[in-house]
């Protein structure tokens, strides 16, 4: 291996034989990304604020497809009520996007890893829209790649799949061959999408306040801050540069952290542009295959532990992490590491969020309410003059926690109704980094109830944050100034963290959580 293989695997996770060497100095696509990036994020305002006339074509037809769904919904599946009114309308709605194309179908997309901040209903219906995005036909796939790179596609690849492996809103991925021998990917945008998407964007601005509470979406994620939300997700994902940038950056930082069971694809030294991405290829086990990786001797416990470690101490030390896992965007390679894909939608925190994050994790551990209110508020949930003081008595967070298994349907569903109304009241919202930080947990959740369903959540959850505060408690203090010394873990406030309130003992397995989640589940059903 020479010295500059050497040099690339200390400071990057990527495999342990690429196909070429990243030299970071000498990545001419990076020239002025910061610039790139910025100018990006500075567009957002512009494009979702609410002009007095908005594209009056493309409003004329998603008025009419909103229309009809709505329409439809009102006139038959809203008088069914609770859980059939629900699921009507995000059948009308997922049948909607489809039908004004690949932004809306992006948008439903986000919605349907949003499991947890969304209702079932709706997740359930935008999930069968996540592959159902008609490819671009060949000739308009060698355009783009060859009007991007400059020159005749033969000259760069000795061959290239015309099938491709995923087709998605943004982008479609092929898998080729280098003139040069390397079997890659190549990512390759939509030549049309960026157009529609800022002019969807507008639209979206121009109707989401007219759907303030008439339709049950979501009630923290109401229709404008969605768009707001949508718009910071998507415009980075129009310059695949940025998305190249955010591959090094993950496995920078987890090779910073020892992080070595992730694996990051190698984004090529050249080619890459704002509509083509050509990365190295990986092959592994599907997220969900647990007999294929019991079979081949991987031990699931661990991946599971992997994820979990990676993920959060990626957000609390250096504020960065992938921000749409799913079974699509990874796989396990044979070694058991985690290999992670498509990088368009990553989170970076500001210094204020990261020290949020870290305040909610120490916090939560220790059974800090305070402190975790305080959290949130600095993370942008709440309005920065909140009283947090206030906060806890109107929400009963100084009383003793009541275990939900216990109340009955009258119950749960009006103490339900009772925190979303404060909340609403208290001006709380679901800021962007917070959202995906969510969907993100949220898919941690089925990651574990599929590869390691008797993990005591309490002891790994315990075991994690005393080891994060071990070994970065120095870092910890002078970024919140105070000291760690006196950090101890309370398995109580971990429980209750997961909805437990019990006095079974300080283990909890993901199997038993889940069982009570089922008998919550089934009264909420059963009221609806």
């Amino acid at each position: 291996m020479s010295s500059t293989q050497s040099d690339e695997l200390e400071r990057y996770t990527f495999t342990d034989e690429g196909p070429w060497t990243i030299d970071p100095d000498a990545l001419e696509w990076t020239s002025g990304i910061d610039v790139i990036r910025s100018t990006v994020r500075r567009q957002v305002p512009e494009l979702t604020s609410r002009r007095r006339i908005p594209p009056l074509r493309r409003l004329a037809t998603v008025s009419a497809h909103l229309g009809m769904a709505l329409g439809g919904w009102a006139l038959r599946d809203r008088r069914a009520g609770g859980a059939r009114s629900t699921a009507g309308l995000s059948r009308r709605l997922r049948i909607a996007a489809e039908r004004l194309g690949p932004t809306y179908i992006k948008l439903g997309q986000i919605i349907s890893s949003g499991e947890g901040l969304f209702p079932p209903e709706l997740v359930a219906e935008f999930r069968k829209c996540r592959d159902q995005v008609r490819a671009e036909p060949w000739s308009t796939v060698r355009e783009v790649v060859e009007a991007d790179l400059g020159r005749p596609i033969d000259a760069v690849f000795s061959s290239f799949d015309r099938t491709p492996i995923a087709a998605a809103s943004i982008a479609q991925v092929h898998a080729a061959t280098l003139r040069t021998g390397e079997q890659v990917v190549v990512k390759v945008q939509r030549p049309t999408i960026r157009q529609q998407v800022e002019e969807d964007l507008r639209v979206m601005s121009w109707i989401a306040p007219f759907l303030i509470g008439r339709i049950p979406v979501a009630a923290l994620a109401n229709p404008p801050a969605l768009v707001e939300l949508f718009a910071e997700t998507i415009t980075e994902e129009l310059d695949f540069r940025l998305e190249a940038e955010n591959m090094l950056d993950v496995a920078e930082v987890f090779a910073q952290l020892g992080q070595r069971g992730f694996v990051i694809a190698r984004p090529h030294p050249e080619l890459v542009t704002r509509r083509i991405l050509v990365m190295e290829r990986l092959h592994g086990f599907g997220f969900e295959d647990l007999e294929s990786m019991q079979s081949a001797g991987i031990d699931t416990v661990q991946v599971v532990r992997t994820g979990m470690s990676g993920f959060t101490e990626g957000c609390i030390v250096h504020g960065i992490f992938h921000g749409d896992l799913h079974g699509g965007n990874l796989f396990v390679l044979d070694d058991g590491r985690i290999a992670l894909l498509d990088f368009g939608i990553t989170a970076r925190m500001t210094p204020l969020q990261r020290s949020a994050f870290l305040r909610l994790m120490l916090c939560g551990a220790m059974g800090d309410i305070p402190g975790q209110i305080t959290a949130f508020r600095d993370l942008g949930a709440l309005p920065a003059d909140t009283d947090i003081d206030d906060v806890i008595r109107t929400l009963g967070l100084d009383q003793a926690p009541v275990d939900p298994t216990t109340m009955d349907q009258e119950q749960l569903v009006g103490e339900i109704q009772r925190i979303i109304k404060e909340l609403l009241g208290m001006g709380a919202r679901l800021p962007k980094i917070l959202m995906l930080y969510v969907k993100n947990l949220v898919f941690l959740d089925g990651a574990i109830a599929t590869l390691a369903p008797d993990l005591d959540l309490v002891g790994e959850i315990s075991t994690l944050s005393t080891s994060l505060v071990a070994t970065h408690g120095a870092r910890f203090a002078e970024d919140l100034g105070v000291s760690t010394t006196d950090f101890r873990v309370d398995p109580e406030a971990i429980k209750a963290g997961l909805g437990v309130v019990d006095d079974s003992g300080d283990t909890l397995t993901y199997r038993e959580l889940q069982r009570r989640r089922d008998t919550i589940r089934r009264r909420l059903e059963s009221r609806r």
